[in-house]
């Protein structure tokens, strides 16, 4: 059967009307109560959470602002989180704003009061406030602006495992409505003389943060003006724990959070400080001053550039970025050092640490969970390395850290003249970490070595030095404390204040050289020394220095743990000597502050100098041989 257009039409026309009467109907029954369940759960399903509310409901549909006012509502968490409640709010206010030309559906205003919420994010960067799966990729960048926001008082708690920040305190976020055209105000807040900016987004909080009393403000453009055609401002200040962190910055597309730059500027006591504020895990300092960049792009992409610290007499400027689209976040550092004194680092130099002199090696400890979780390339440069009283110069190290283990895979610095050469490895999966040290020293010369001016170098000469040693611990200090392993040097020439050579085999020609301070020179056909280190003791095994009037040996031990010396050298004349005092050099003190003691045991009438020129090829071979064996056996 043929059907006419007329029909056609008509049956359309009553469809579409059948349609609309319907939907009205529904609204209508909405709007009056009816169909509550029916509603909520829609609007669950589309929030991708359940949401619920115990006290009156009460939406309104028939206007050009339609709004749903709710008492006592609970929202819970999303599906890619652990069941719990997101937010408890005592009244929860929604104006909606109705599509028109150049403008798209969004929120008026939004009001909240008496409310709790209880934030979450996880390691992977899944949180509880994100209003779409985040495995799913964004198709649609444009976010509903709200135009007017009042949140007073707020009670809130967060934790974030991604960013190591747990808050608990209170927030208060204020965005006055801007008035419309001949309405009336409804509050004082909304009247404001006629061309005047209208008021900025306000928000502010206080209460602890990662267990330290904090406070923060950030002020936005105004929610009226924004608009997804340009990029919204703002700044922020937080404190906390002494410290200071101030910035300010932009979003290109409001209010998609994955897009942003910023600088920041960050000051106070002790860097590790704005671990309280940033949730950044850094290590202990004095006074500091940090500036740089921030740059955000995507929801995986992070990059702290243009950075510039200072504290105390060292300075660094450089670059940080995270990649954390895989897996494991992949971390790319690249510091330049002008300065870096070891002593302006670790919880001494931010003045909580012990009250006994300081080490030489550096107890600045690294925190082995705070690494486990990164991978990350790694860049280090410096024009000068203060380690005690030595420096090392043009130092350049090149590293990685993988699945928590930490590889320095070459070092490189000037160390008094000579040249140093490295290589490490530091097992962060355990706890204390396992380390590994070797080092490979050429040309040091010993005339380089700090002593009292304005008297000449005790000793002249070229050394060449091996250091292997395996050992657990978080800082330098601590794994040389516990460390096996040995430690090499040969000097293959050189001289030797004449006066310090007789010294070690002490006759009256000696005493007079010393006490006249005698300057002249000997000279050195070898030194040679092997130092076996167990559980921290660093043992002399071996060590001949070899002069042209006396044969020195060497005995005693270095205790690591406090960096204490007792060492002994022991010279025997070449030659006929009379009334020689056998009197040993002892060496006391500690590595940062060596002391010499001269102890007289035994007054000999006639010594005929019975020692003999040493085998300086053989020592060497086999000092070699002893570096070799222990490098083989490390790997």
């Amino acid at each position: 059967m043929k059907v006419s257009p007329r029909r056609w039409i008509i049956g359309t026309a009553a469809a579409i009307a059948i349609s609309i009467a319907a939907a009205v109907g529904f609204a209508g029954a909405v709007q009056a109560g009816f169909f509550r369940d029916t509603f909520l759960h829609f609007v669950s399903a589309r929030a991708g959470r359940t949401i619920s509310v115990e006290g009156a409901l009460r939406i309104k549909i028939f206007s050009l602002t339609p709004s749903i006012t709710a008492e006592r509502v609970t929202i819970g968490n999303p599906r890619w989180m652990p069941p719990g409640r997101m937010a408890e709010i005592g009244e929860l206010v929604l104006v909606f704003e109705m599509p028109r030309f150049h403008h798209r559906f969004g929120v008026s205003s939004l009001a909240m009061n008496s409310a709790v919420l209880h934030l979450a994010r996880d390691a992977q960067g899944r949180a509880n406030w994100q209003w779409r799966d985040p495995a799913l990729p964004q198709t649609d960048k444009k976010l509903a602006i709200v135009r007017s926001l009042s949140v007073p008082q707020v009670q809130v708690t967060l934790d974030d495992e991604r960013r190591h920040l747990e808050f608990e305190g209170t927030a208060s976020a204020q965005a006055p409505a801007v008035q419309a055209p001949g309405a009336q105000a409804s509050s004082a807040a909304e009247t404001r003389p006629p061309g005047e900016a209208p008021e900025p987004l306000k928000i502010s909080g206080e209460g602890t943060l990662n267990g330290r009393a904090a406070s923060f403000e950030i002020i936005g453009d105004s929610l009226a003006t924004a608009s997804h055609r340009r990029p919204y401002h703002f700044s922020y200040s937080e404190r906390a724990s002494g410290s200071r962190l101030d910035g300010q910055g932009s979003l290109p597309r409001p209010f998609d959070f994955t897009a942003m730059d910023a600088t920041f500027e960050a000051n106070g006591l002790d860097l590790k400080d704005l671990y309280f504020l940033a949730g950044v895990r850094l290590i202990d300092t004095g006074s500091y001053q940090l500036t740089g960049k921030l740059e955000r792009d995507g929801p995986h992409y992070f990059k702290f550039s243009d950075l510039s610290i200072h504290t105390g007499e060292s300075d660094a400027h450089g670059s940080v970025s995270i990649d954390s689209t895989a897996a494991r976040p992949k971390l790319d550092i690249d510091l330049t050092f002008g300065v870096l004194r070891m002593i302006d680092l670790g919880a001494r130099a931010a003045g909580r640490g012990p009250t006994r002199p300081p080490f030489l090696l550096s107890e600045t400890a690294l925190r082995p969970g705070s690494l486990s979780h990164v991978d990350a390339a790694i860049l280090v440069h410096a024009d000068q390395v203060v380690i005690g009283k030595l420096p090392l110069r043009a130092l350049t190290a090149r590293g990685t850290l993988d699945h928590g283990v930490l590889t320095a895979q070459s070092l490189t610095a000037g160390l008094l003249g000579g040249e140093l050469h490295g290589e490490g490895r530091l097992d962060l999966n355990q706890d204390p970490p396992l380390a590994r040290i070797d080092l490979n020293i050429a040309g040091l010369e010993l005339g380089h070595i700090p002593h009292k001016p304005p008297a000449p170098a005790p000793l002249e000469g070229a050394v060449r030095a091996r250091i292997i040693l395996t050992g657990k611990g978080r800082s330098l200090h601590e794994v040389v404390s516990t460390a096996d392993g040995i430690v090499t040097l040969v000097v293959s020439g050189g001289t030797m204040r004449d006066s310090l050579a007789e010294a070690t085999g002490m006759d009256l020609r000696g005493l007079g050289l010393l006490l006249s301070q005698d300057k002249r020179e000997t000279a050195m056909r070898c030194v040679v020394g092997i130092f076996k280190e167990r559980d921290g003791t660093l043992t002399i095994d071996d060590f001949v220095a070899d002069t042209e009037p006396v044969l020195i040996s060497g005995t005693g031990q270095i205790q690591l743990a406090g960096e204490s010396l007792d060492l002994a050298l022991r010279g025997e004349p070449k030659s006929l000597r009379l009334f020689r005092w056998r009197s040993p050099i002892l060496i006391k003190g500690t590595l940062l502050h060596p002391s010499i003691e001269l102890h007289p045991e035994k007054l000999q009438i006639i010594d005929r100098g019975a020692a003999r020129d040493a085998d300086c090829a053989a020592l060497i071979a086999a000092a070699d041989s002893a570096a070799q064996t222990a490098a083989r056996s490390t790997r």
